[in-house]
């Protein structure tokens, strides 16, 4: 199997790809124009990618069946096009989540002691002592999460550890499961944005979230509170943002912008991250070793798992539930052409296969396949399922 590694990887990642037998083509600089034409050129199998986009033309110049994120998102993916042409969209969810939860924090100690701020006065040459003597503290205030997957989880037992108290709202909450986790649900975004102290996001960018904290979410949050967003950049309505930092002294932390440049480095202007009560990161939320080592090894288990048995763990783009309408079951010897003989009665009668599978009994004498249809099969069409001197029962099931 090749694979083109178009990000920068873990040279852990890279060998245990190696040690697979696969052939590893690693050029982290390939972008846009250039990784089409090298998809073109190599034809890999599989293709990883960090932050690169994948866009249809790339799809569109090789033959590739996977495409693996090795991170949580996938917005940065054409899944469409890769559903259209059957390759198979995978991340490394969670992954992630510890370094992710570790700049939350970073970011909520900042802002309370305005540690950016002491760090560039006192390379100014300036002592102000006085000025940054007024925190309030976190210890007792309300954390409330937006969103409680493995990053969500994950802020749960560090708040703990600070003394804060912690609600939340998300769309798979329930308040039996929020007593599990220890926290307090609550009912809407809304709701957590009038209670909390401080705010933090952790939902994935769908078109139901984006712009989820916009202007009324802003307004509903207390005066002086904290928000804290590493999640996706689109979640935020940033003019509605800008505003509540003017208008009701919101402080925020920041990892991600709209706009940031695709390379690594380069020139960056943004309005929020000029504003004095904002501190920004470069959406380095992800960006442990410890982070990188383990979506490393999840990649490679990804592909293994695909190699040995053509499943792809974590995957994205398959279809949620299939479009069948019935189950023809067929208990069959298992000999060659029985499934062909099926398979080409099924296609005289113009009704098209969804998914199937062929499950083998002890001994390798007799098989069931399970084959999921668009359409009910005739009794004409049973009747020549049944001709088969292999064939041992038929029978349909509707779904």
């Amino acid at each position: 199997m090749k694979i083109l590694v178009a990000d920068k990887f873990e040279q852990s990642g890279l060998e245990g790809l190696k040690a697979l037998g696969c052939q590893v083509i690693y050029d982290p600089s390939l972008k846009e124009d250039a990784l089409t034409d090298a998809i073109g050129i190599h034809n890999p199998d599989v293709l990883v990618v960090r932050s690169t986009k994948v866009t249809a033309p790339m799809l569109e110049s090789g033959d590739l069946s996977l495409v693996i994120r090795a991170g949580a998102g996938v917005n940065t993916i054409d899944v469409e096009t890769d559903c259209k042409r059957g390759v198979y969209v995978a991340n490394c969810p969670g992954k992630n989540a510890i370094a992710v939860a570790e700049l939350e924090f970073g970011l909520i100690l900042a802002l309370d002691r305005r540690i950016p701020d002491n760090v560039a006065q006192l390379r100014a040459g300036q002592w102000n002592k006085k000025q940054f003597s007024e925190a309030r503290g976190v210890y007792g205030c309300t954390l409330g999460l937006i969103g409680v997957g493995s990053i969500g989880r994950e802020m749960v037992p560090r708040a703990h550890a600070f003394g804060l108290r912690v609600i939340a709202w998300s769309r798979s909450l329930t308040p039996e499961r929020a007593e599990r986790l220890g926290i307090s649900y609550r009912a809407t975004p809304l709701d957590v944005a009038s209670e909390a102290d401080i705010v933090s996001v952790h939902v994935a960018l769908t078109p139901d979230t984006k712009h989820l904290c916009n202007r009324a979410f802003f307004e509903a949050m207390r005066n002086g509170a904290y928000f804290i967003n590493t999640a996706r950049s689109e979640v935020v309505d940033e003019e509605a943002l800008a505003w509540a930092i003017e208008h009701k002294h919101i402080r925020a932390g920041l990892d991600v912008f709209e706009g940031e440049p695709s390379a690594g480095e380069g020139a960056f202007e943004h309005p929020l991250a000029l504003l004095p009560n904002v501190y920004g990161t470069h959406h380095i939320g992800a960006s442990t070793q410890q982070a990188q080592e383990a979506i490393a090894a999840e990649v490679v288990h990804i592909v293994q798992t695909y190699m040995q048995t053509g499943h792809v763990p974590n995957v994205v783009n398959l279809a949620r539930q299939s479009p069948a309408r019935y189950l023809l079951v067929v208990r069959h010897l298992d000999r060659v052409g029985v499934l062909a003989h099926v398979f080409n009665c099924l296609r005289e009668a113009a009704i098209n296969v969804q998914e199937t599978e062929n499950i083998i009994f002890a001994g390798a004498e007799a098989a069931v396949a399970r084959i999921q249809l668009d359409n009910a099969p005739s009794n004409a069409t049973l009747q020549a399922i049944r001709k088969h001197e292999c064939i041992l029962a038929v029978t349909v099931v509707e779904l």
